[in-house]
């Protein structure tokens, strides 16, 4: 994705910043949390502390991380997601067997209070700890609602825009897939297993509620952090508490895999991609003639780094947005990730944004954010019981609607600073943007210049090729860093070619092109309809 934008753009300072940036969002959102919530599973299975249970997560997850590469990513994947699936719904036939039934569940989790409201010489307000009266609604009150209705609808489709649409981790899946048809047909199933969380995920969740309403619904402070090391709440431990609990012994280890596993297939995507980043996007221009010996070394060592960075973040998890993990993740990608969506939005459908206007939007939308973030870290975001000191006009506006709000900022600076500044040349942009996507003319690239001079990496190549055979311990050594230890040929000219018009090539059998569009439109008819049924 920063390649796009350098070709599209111009110049390496976009590039390099939202590489830097996308870093920094794995760190904040998806690592630490990734590695906060598989420790609390981990600790409450096995009863270990919670740094030790993160050390055997990491462990198991980096050793084919490390040794396969993208290959294996994608194929645990897709192995972990049947596991997943079938352990799922199995807990939720556990679930609603011991509950009783959907509408006894409907009735039994309004009435689910903690026998514990008070602490000393205070009672806590009965909205502190009594079950949300909208609890069965998505779309919720537009002022006071935890999640408004229009935050909702706009603002959470800006972070989906960003996260869906441009993020590294999903995009590089898309592009590893053989045809367009294979791409369509991945995010299309992704589509149909996203429809299952609020079954298999959210209501087991709320049953939790409703069988340890003491220790998931808990309000006192001390008693918090005696179920689950935090003060400000202990929902995060309500799936994970159900399947210690609630599961015989068999299943309970199928759901303990299951967990791991779903948490472990995040992990791994996130670490390759964030090691594709650092090594093509930050390493090359540190090293422009780094080996691919080298990239591969430097990438394995970014990710140690990464991780040491993303445990030492994970005490903010534990405490942020009242010990809500979704409220973290959602409310850190609000600050910083809708500047990213606004440039990728008008670098496509818009050929007047140039590079000082996208560059801009970016700053400038980065320093509102982080602002806004810091502020809120500063103060801490506090619990109903102890609220967070935060002044209203920094922190009293809700993530979502700050997400819209920084969008528009955004797209208003790209746009402004790009309409007075000069233009882009069509040539430049041919089959870069949506109004110029079916050109036949060739493009000449704004980075040609400087580009890498050629054969310079291939002599290298052919001069490691030439080295003598590696003993054993060199051939362990360079499976372990994923160096490939194949001795391939050059490719000519015409080789090249035409490998690269099988790269590029877009074109879909019409068989499997009108199944996939057709599962398209099944598939957000269902969507539709479940919203409208729980709105």
């Amino acid at each position: 994705m920063p390649e796009y934008l350098k070709k599209r753009f111009g110049g390496k300072r976009i590039q390099i910043y939202l590489s830097i940036l996308s870093l920094l969002l794995y760190i904040f959102t998806k690592i630490s949390a990734d590695i906060f919530s598989g420790a609390v599973f981990i600790q409450l299975a096995m009863g270990l502390n919670l740094y030790l249970a993160i050390i055997i997560l990491l462990a198991i997850t980096a050793l084919y991380t490390i040794t396969g590469g993208l290959a294996a990513v994608i194929y645990t994947d897709t192995l972990q997601t049947f596991i997943m699936v079938v352990g799922s719904f199995i807990l939720m036939g556990f679930a609603f067997s011991k509950v009783g039934g959907y509408e006894a569940f409907v009735n039994k989790y309004m009435a689910a209070i903690p026998s514990n409201i008070s602490y000393g010489n205070t009672t806590i307000d009965a909205q502190c700890y009594s079950p949300r009266k909208d609890s069965f609604h998505i779309f919720r009150d537009p002022i006071n609602g935890d999640l408004p209705w229009p935050g909702l609808v706009f603002g959470l489709s800006i972070l989906a825009l960003w996260y869906w649409c441009t993020d590294q981790v999903i995009v590089q899946r898309c592009l590893s897939g053989k045809n367009m048809s294979h791409v369509k047909a991945g995010c299309i199933l992704c589509g149909y297993l996203k429809l299952l969380p609020m079954f298999l995920i959210v209501m087991p969740g709320m049953i939790s509620r409703i069988l340890y309403p003491d220790v998931v619904a808990c309000v006192v402070p001390e008693i918090c952090q005696q179920y689950c090391g935090t003060s400000v709440g202990c929902t995060n431990i309500a799936y994970p508490k159900m399947v210690v609990e609630l599961m015989p012994n068999g299943l309970r280890g199928l759901m303990l895999a299951v967990m791991l596993a779903s948490l472990m297939s995040s992990l791994t995507s996130i670490f390759n991609s964030a090691s594709t980043l650092f090594t093509m996007d930050i390493y090359t221009k540190i090293r422009p003639r780094a080996s691919e010996r080298e990239l591969m070394l430097a990438g394995r060592a970014f990710m140690v780094l990464l991780i040491a960075i993303s445990i030492a973040w994970v005490p903010m998890v534990q405490s942020a947005q009242s010990g809500q993990l979704f409220d973290y993740i959602q409310s850190v990608t609000s600050y910083l990730g809708p500047p990213i969506a606004a440039v990728f939005l008008l670098a496509v459908y818009c050929k007047r944004v140039n590079e000082q206007g996208a560059f801009w939007g970016l700053i400038i939308g980065l320093l509102i954010g982080l602002a806004r973030m810091c502020a809120e870290f500063a103060y801490g975001s506090g619990s109903c019981v102890n609220p967070s000191k935060c002044p209203f006009i920094i922190c009293g506006i809700h993530y979502l609607y700050f997400a819209i709000i920084l969008f528009g900022i955004s797209f208003v600076i790209i746009l402004a600073v790009s309409l007075m500044t000069k233009p882009i040349p069509d040539v430049h942009l041919y089959r870069l943007c949506w109004t110029l996507r079916n050109s036949k003319e060739e493009r000449i690239d704004l980075d040609a210049d400087e580009q890498e001079k050629p054969d310079e990496k291939d002599v290298e190549s052919v001069t490691e090729g030439n080295e003598e055979e590696p003993g054993c311990l060199k051939k362990a050594y360079n499976w372990f860093c994923g160096l490939d230890q194949q001795k391939g040929s050059k490719l000519s000219k015409e080789e090249e070619e035409a490998m690269k018009r099988k790269l590029t090539d877009t074109s879909e059998v019409p068989l499997w092109r009108n199944v996939v569009n057709i599962n398209g439109i099944i598939l957000l008819t269902v969507a539709v309809f479940c919203h409208a049924f729980f709105a």
